[in-house]
């Protein structure tokens, strides 16, 4: 099996798995990662356009040899189907984030102007906050949210890394 990976040495690196929608797969990942002693940075979960399938995309930290040894790994879980490293630039990578806000009657203003400059949107408003919703690359997240920072954040919630290869899967088959 090779695996075409980016030649950082020690880099996060992104892996997709498609797995059988059943209960238990996921705590079969997680309990594989533990047991090698690999961190998983992010982790999201989510229904595939094929019934019964899932797709996990995960965000690790490691060299080529820690990654084809993940790899490795989930494929010997007989619920997984598929397992592909994804390059960054050749996909598209994504995360939501949802940020609570401290805000009066004072800055809601200044507020308002860093949401639209980050094409952000503000998705509630109460007496003494409010919150906002961005979706874009991990570092749009990371700037908006530095930004909000002296303002006070109560609240945050992001999803982590998503990511799907650009253009079309090999032979025109799903991922």
């Amino acid at each position: 099996m090779t695996v075409a990976l980016d030649d950082r040495p020690y880099a996060r690196r992104t892996l997709v798995a498609l797995m059988e929608d059943r209960p238990g797969v996921l705590s079969h990942v997680a309990n594989l990662f533990r047991r090698r002693n690999y961190n998983i940075e992010s982790l999201t979960v989510g229904h595939t356009e094929i019934p019964g399938i899932s797709r996990m995309t995960v965000v690790v930290c490691g060299d080529d040899a820690v990654v084809e040894q993940v790899i490795k790994q989930l494929y010997k879980l007989i619920n997984v189907t598929k397992v592909t490293a994804i390059n960054d630039d050749a996909a598209v990578v994504r995360e939501l984030a949802l940020i609570k806000v401290h805000a009066t009657s004072a800055n809601r203003s200044e507020i308002k102007q860093l949401v639209d400059i980050f094409r952000a949107q503000i998705i509630d408003v109460s007496p003494e906050s409010m919150t906002v919703e961005i979706t874009g690359t991990e570092d749009k997240v990371e700037s908006l949210i530095s930004m909000l920072r002296p303002f006070g954040i109560k609240e945050m919630a992001r999803t982590g890394r998503v990511a799907m290869v650009r253009g079309a899967a090999p032979n025109g088959a799903p991922l």
